[in-house]
């Protein structure tokens, strides 16, 4: 059975900083681009970050642009998100995909992910 399953969410303080961890089991996702999205509470999926193949290229949306890093260890088949300067804002459940289709780029876009996490929830007080 292939999972992605997150790990690592939790209450912060704004400021702060989290780890989110993603692993992969049931195949090895080591040759597809993993992203990270995240859903707000009433608001529709929205892209975070994503890493292609051997780490060649990252993404990130505009709204986490130096907050937060993106990571992947291959030989664990698990992805990470690094969250720091955390914001109330940042407050979603946060979603690992897989999506086999590519390597070397990423879409960015959840209509393409073949695989997803169930999600770990990141809350940040003010």
């Amino acid at each position: 059975q292939v999972q992605l399953v997150e790990s690592g969410g939790g209450l912060v303080q704004a400021g702060g900083s989290l780890r989110l961890s993603c692993a992969g089991s049931g195949r090895t996702f080591s040759n597809d681009a993993m992203n990270w999205f995240r859903q707000a509470p009433g608001k529709e999926r929205e892209f975070v970050a994503a890493i292609t193949w051997s780490s060649l290229r990252t993404y990130y949306a505009d709204s986490v642009k130096g907050r937060f890093t993106i990571s992947r260890d291959s030989a664990k088949n698990t992805l990470y998100l690094q969250m720091n300067s955390l914001k109330p804002e940042d407050t979603a459940v946060y979603y690992c995909a897989a999506d086999p289709k590519y390597s070397t780029i990423a879409t960015m876009d959840p209509r393409n992910m073949d695989y997803w996490g169930k999600g770990t929830l990141v809350t940040v007080s003010s």
